[in-house]
């Protein structure tokens, strides 16, 4: 038996975490740099490379919008959730919440085995 490749497997869990992430941390009004160093200030790693196009699908499909702040030295593009976007999140959370219930209930079968 090989050992599993938990680096694809991580990936692949982290791509729907992400999406849930930013629709939450975007009830505030944020700049992609200000998340990822939120994120990683909550001990989270995520790649600017992996939240940008993140960003941009999101606002693609109306569920984020941006725009441009010019009062700074640098511009920054402020992004924002719609109303859409909360309904999203809402829905991305209860299928979050109802994985981990059922999750924790199996592990919690397990360890009394």
């Amino acid at each position: 038996m090989t050992d599993p490749d938990i680096g694809s497997l991580e990936t692949e869990m982290n791509r729907g975490f992400l999406h849930i992430l930013a629709l939450a941390l975007l009830e505030k009004d944020m700049y992609g740099y200000a998340m990822v160093k939120h994120i990683e200030g909550l001990g989270y790693k995520v790649e600017e490379n992996t939240l940008y196009p993140l960003l941009r699908r999101l606002e693609k499909n109306g569920w984020i919008t941006s725009k441009w702040d010019m009062t700074e030295d640098r511009p920054r593009k402020f992004y924002a959730i719609t109303a859409e976007g909360r309904a999203l999140r809402g829905s991305l959370l209860e299928v979050w919440k109802n994985q981990n219930r059922i999750l924790d209930e199996i592990t919690k079968e397990n360890s009394n085995v």
